[in-house]
């Protein structure tokens, strides 16, 4: 068995773990997955493992040297389905993806991460099929917070926002983040408001699903942008 990946430092923490979050999120033979903000590459390399060499998975990270590390990771374990894509998914077409060619997008432990968290679930829309699915797992709360600036582990090395040079990254190079597991509580992004946020965009909730001690697990599905109420800018 290959050696864990960065985020396993989550997984025997009791925090999110990610084989058995991609068990939730329905993933079948030949699917096309993107892995949005995919940091250290734990997610893809499941979702690669659990689509049996089938599909396509792409890590999209604005990160390039975690990128190399996934696609190198990959390569070690011999999956042939993982594309490694760089892009700010916070800029319209930053994923580098055609319209309406996935499956399923996954977005873990990065919207409390960003600033402009509707252009990253608008960005998801636009590369979905009608009806294919987003799964969104973020921290439900900063547990084990402190007032020391200490470790950053249990973010899985996503420890920075996707859009490169924003001033919520400067802060996290220069603050770091404080002793414990977890973002800072202002950081915190309710489940609640990611839902009004999918809703305004164009997704329907489905499912929740347990994803960890501290972290919430949310399926939706896209639909139809002119059923909206709410007009989608």
């Amino acid at each position: 068995m290959a050696p864990p990946s960065g985020d396993s430092l989550i997984e025997t923490h009791g925090f999110a773990h990610p084989v058995r979050n991609i068990a939730a999120l329905g993933v079948d033979t030949g699917m096309k997955i993107a892995d949005f903000g995919s940091g250290s590459g734990a997610y893809v390399l499941g979702l690669a493992d659990a689509l049996h060499g089938s599909g396509v998975v792409y890590a999209i990270d604005i990160q390039k040297d975690l990128l190399r590390r996934t696609k190198n990771e990959a390569d070690k374990r011999g999956f042939k389905n993982v594309e490694v894509l760089w892009g700010d998914l916070e800029k319209p077409h930053g994923s580098k993806l055609a319209d309406g060619l996935l499956e399923l997008v996954l977005i873990s432990n990065l919207l409390f991460q960003i600033d402009d968290r509707r252009a990253v679930l608008r960005e998801a829309w636009r590369i979905l099929r009608p009806a294919a699915r987003l799964a969104i797992i973020d921290w439900s709360d900063s547990f084990g917070r402190a007032d020391s600036v200490g470790s950053r582990e249990g973010v899985g090395e996503r420890e920075f926002p996707v859009s490169e040079g924003s001033e919520q990254r400067e802060r996290r190079k220069t603050e770091g983040f404080r002793g414990g597991w977890g973002p800072q509580k202002e950081d915190v992004v309710p489940k609640k408001e990611i839902q009004g946020l999918a809703g305004e965009v164009g997704f329907e909730l489905i499912e929740e699903f347990p994803a960890g001690a501290h972290h919430y697990g949310l399926l939706f599905r896209k639909t139809d942008t002119k059923k909206l109420r709410v007009k989608v800018s």
